[in-house]
């Protein structure tokens, strides 16, 4: 229905529970889903089989991990079993989704967490066969089988090569975080030394964000003491800026989430701590971006009081307001906070909601880029992020007294580009995988491709010059790359093996994509 619910999980014998989003009011909501009474650590939303619903994935440190299907009308099944996923006890907390080998179905990472190593379970990354079935391809994908008390994990392109890679946030100060590289044939090098990544610290979350938009994403992970943040360097190196940004967070740090609460076009940070009632260490903390990569924690932004236990955190928009509200969870029988963002900037906002036709459903994995009079914005889906948490299926973005965006790029890991111009502020936007000919922009100019399938030659014309056709196979790999200044070209293709290909056509209003099959 266009509304963010929310999902909470529960201690032993108490059922997850739903609350549906009612207009900005929740409603608990009985979802019928068997054999779910047992405590659980992190729940994911995630389209497995893309069929357009989302199905239930829940982990639990105690009774083992479940996969539901969702078969309509909030009936649910136990697919766990059938599905070759795990039911015995691995002692898990995080899972995470993302498209490791870019077949259009997502793939799980599971973390494993107990009190000590010698108790704890290694990790495993499932790849989703596409038919209903995981297989485990931890080691054949290069994931090593030691023991790190891994509390989450989230999947990130962090070279923007297009493959989605995987970091790890490893407790206790007994195993160093991990990095592991994607290296695009469905194996993975392990990476964190080589990057500087591998920090060695009591790692809760992972929180991933572009706080200085320079299109190459950071990671933020929080402590039991001084909290790490790590800018990326764009050339596979990171450097922890947490000092020098000022949001060191010397707390008992757990899930933190990065929002743009002013919608003024940069990145905020709010940090959950459990140091309740401490005369010690600070308790949650709210930090403002200054807009010069410098985060301050303002007066009177209403976290004044915020004492508690409090653990996840998750981002939303609670009433559609395009003002980011996000919930947060606490332990010791302390109730739960849902905190509605009241900013009276009037700034302008964009909601984007994808959907994947050749990659997967959700279009978990893809880059969307904006430009706001001239200055970018980065935005990364992700599925299972943070401390044991999933925000909105929604990308949120400020747009300060803009009212009309200049573009909107989004790039899908397919390969895939769909590029949209001077699209309206304060709305939803909605993006189909490969349609974005539709825009009054791209009609100007009409494209064709001929013959497709295609054999030893591909004719392309149009009715404006192209500037640039690119191609690209089915891998992601680009086979071919040529400027032109021309409505009339003739492509020479009889050195291309046969398979799929995605021809990406610019011309002066911008960039189309188009599935080419050569036989």
């Amino acid at each position: 229905d266009g509304l963010d619910d929310i999902t909470l999980t529960t201690d032993a014998n108490d059922g997850l529970r739903f609350y549906k989003n009612i207009g900005g009011f929740f409603v608990q909501q009985t979802i019928n889903i068997p054999d779910l009474n047992y405590q659980t650590k992190q729940v994911n939303w995630v389209d497995i089989d893309n069929d357009g619903d989302k199905d239930l994935f829940a982990t639990s440190n105690t009774n083992g991990n479940r996969l539901y299907r969702n078969d309509g009308n909030l009936n649910f099944t136990d697919i766990t079993i059938a599905a070759g996923l795990p039911t015995s006890n691995l002692m898990t907390y995080g899972a995470s989704w993302g498209d490791y080998n870019n077949d259009g179905f997502l793939d799980v990472f599971i973390s494993n967490r107990d009190a000590t190593v010698n108790t704890s379970n290694p990790n495993y990354l499932f790849k989703n066969n596409g038919n209903g079935t995981f297989t485990d391809v931890s080691v054949i994908a290069g994931i090593d089988r030691e023991k790190h008390l891994s509390f989450c994990s989230a999947f990130i392109d962090f070279n923007n090569d297009g493959w989605q890679d995987i970091y790890i946030s490893n407790d206790k100060l007994i195993h160093r975080n991990q990095l592991y590289k994607n290296n695009g044939d469905g194996t993975f090098t392990e990476f964190g030394a080589a990057s500087n990544s591998d920090v060695l610290i009591d790692a809760m979350t992972v929180t991933v964000g572009d706080y200085n938009a320079d299109g190459w994403f950071d990671i933020y992970i929080t402590n039991l003491g001084r909290s790490v943040f790590l800018k990326n360097n764009g050339d596979e190196t990171f450097t922890d800026v947490a000092t020098e940004t000022g949001t060191e967070f010397d707390s008992i740090g757990w899930g933190a989430i990065f929002l743009d609460a002013d919608n003024d076009t940069d990145l905020d940070l709010y940090v959950s701590s459990s140091a309740y009632n401490s005369d010690t260490y600070i308790s949650s903390a709210f930090y403002e971006n200054k807009g010069d990569g410098i985060y301050q924690i303002p007066a009177n932004a209403g976290f004044e009081n915020d004492d508690s236990y409090s653990h996840c955190n998750a981002i939303g928009d609670i009433n559609n307001d395009g003002l980011v509200d996000f919930v947060v969870t606490n332990t010791h029988n302390q109730n739960v906070f849902l905190w509605q963002n009241q900013n009276t900037s009037n700034n302008n906002w964009l909601k984007v909601k994808l959907e994947g036709t050749t990659s997967n459903r959700d279009g978990i994995g893809s880059v969307i880029e904006i430009s706001v009079n001239g200055q970018k914005q980065y935005g990364y889906t992700l599925c299972g992020e943070g401390y044991l948490s999933q925000n909105s299926g929604y990308e949120f973005f400020g747009l300060g007294q803009s009212t009309v965006v200049d573009y909107i790029k989004v790039t899908w890991l397919s390969g895939i580009e769909d590029v949209y111009f001077n699209v309206p502020g304060n709305q939803v936007f909605n993006v189909l995988e490969g349609s974005s000919l539709s825009i009054d922009e791209f009609n100007e100019t009409t494209i064709s491709l001929s013959p497709n399938p295609m054999k030893d030659v591909l004719r392309i014309s149009a009715t404006k010059p192209i500037t640039e056709i690119t191609i690209y196979n089915v891998l992601n790999q680009m086979v071919f790359k040529q400027r032109y200044n021309t409505s009339e070209l003739t492509i020479n293709s009889s050195e291309f093996s046969p398979g799929i290909y995605f021809v990406k056509a610019a011309t002066e209003h911008g960039m189309s994509t188009y599935k080419l099959i050569k036989e």
